[in-house]
């Protein structure tokens, strides 16, 4: 198990300091006091698949820097918005995948339920409220698809949003916000989670949608005016699971409900009934997943040291977190059975991503 390093090498110092210059383990001084400063995270670049391929990432290999923890639950909504907040789930209140909010289990990324757009009920600025992109002025370029939606609402707020049609534009879309004068620009790029959730890593689809990434970093060190740091960090790494587990019938008889995801699943216990989960879930799946009650998990510190009443309350009771490669059932995720790559629990592949940076 790797738990969230928040006090040291962990992403959520990232923004703070080139925001702020707020000392971190992760950001050396010359890149925090550069000029100007390009972010890119790119979503499911895992610490351990690209040691695993040095061949492939040329560029990366070039730049300094090291491995980092990611967020507890290791997953897109939890920890893009602690990148960009500074701050861990546990305050910032994007507590997972899927998790009760305003009446119903909410899918943070699409800000809907099972009733349709959920931001009719409760507001992305309601649910999220650490100030994003740490407080400070940051220009975004980002994937047209995202314009608007719920989550880049929670995750992003309402500063300039720069879209795009193609990944490389990336490149030419930042380089033209310098050339206009901007000097802090937040760059994303979902490629890799896509191909490592549909293809895992037993074909080439990752390996070569992995050394597009690094012509990309590559392309955006060259493009960059003299002098600009180029930062390069991730939000999740991801393991081959494709199996899917039942939650055994002992366990759903004192379950009310589920959230989360495969690799992290929240059970919600019947009144009184916390207990009783807890033991019939190591009965069941201990062989499989770390099982711990919320209020364990919350003293243990992984969703760090401030976890609002808000934040808590949109916990489940007990958690399935899996060691093993698999994922826990949900029939509120009738599609994700049909995943090869997940993420979302404590393992090494799962926890660990890159802090990596340059000066162009």
């Amino acid at each position: 198990m790797v738990l969230p390093d928040f006090g040291g090498r962990s992403t959520i110092s990232v923004m703070p300091a080139l925001t702020w210059g707020v000392a971190s383990e992760t950001i050396p001084d010359e890149i925090s006091r550069a000029e100007r400063v390009v972010v890119l995270v790119l979503d499911s670049l895992g610490w351990v698949q690209m040691q695993e391929r040095p061949h492939l990432t040329p560029n990366l290999a070039r730049m300094q820097g090291g491995a980092a923890t990611t967020t507890a639950p290791s997953t897109t909504a939890s920890a893009l918005t602690s990148i960009s907040t500074g701050v861990a789930p546990g305050e910032h209140g994007i507590v997972g995948y899927r998790f009760p909010a305003g009446g119903a289990v909410m899918n943070a990324l699409r800000w809907s339920s099972p009733s349709g757009d959920h931001r009719h009920v409760v507001s992305p600025d309601s649910v999220q409220v650490a100030p994003t992109l740490c407080g400070g002025s940051w220009d975004v370029v980002g994937d047209k698809q995202f314009v608007g939606s719920g989550f880049t609402s929670a995750y992003l707020g309402d500063g300039p949003y720069h879209p795009i049609w193609h990944p490389s534009s990336l490149v030419a879309e930042t380089r033209r916000l310098f050339d206009e004068g901007q000097n802090r620009v937040y760059a994303y790029y979902d490629g890799l989670d896509h191909v490592a959730h549909v293809h895992g890593f037993a074909h080439e689809h990752f390996n070569l949608e992995l050394q597009f990434c690094d012509w990309l970093v590559g392309a955006m060190l060259d493009a960059v005016p003299t002098n600009t740091a180029v930062v390069v960090t991730g939000d999740h790494g991801q393991i081959d699971a494709p199996e899917i587990v039942r939650v055994a019938t002992s366990c759903l008889d004192l379950t009310t409900n589920r959230s989360g995801e495969p690799r992290f699943r929240w059970l919600h216990a019947k009144p009184g009934a916390t207990n009783e989960l807890a033991a019939a879930a190591i009965e069941m799946h201990g062989h499989l997943a770390w099982v711990r009650t919320k209020e364990q998990i919350i003293d243990e510190g992984w969703f760090g040291p401030t976890v609002t009443a808000d934040a808590a309350n949109r916990l489940g009771d007990v958690a399935l977190v899996a060691h093993a490669p698999v994922g826990f059932d949900d029939p509120g995720e009738p599609h994700a059975s049909k995943l090869v790559g997940r993420h979302g629990s404590l393992t090494e592949a799962e926890m660990l991503v890159p802090v990596l940076h340059a000066i162009a």
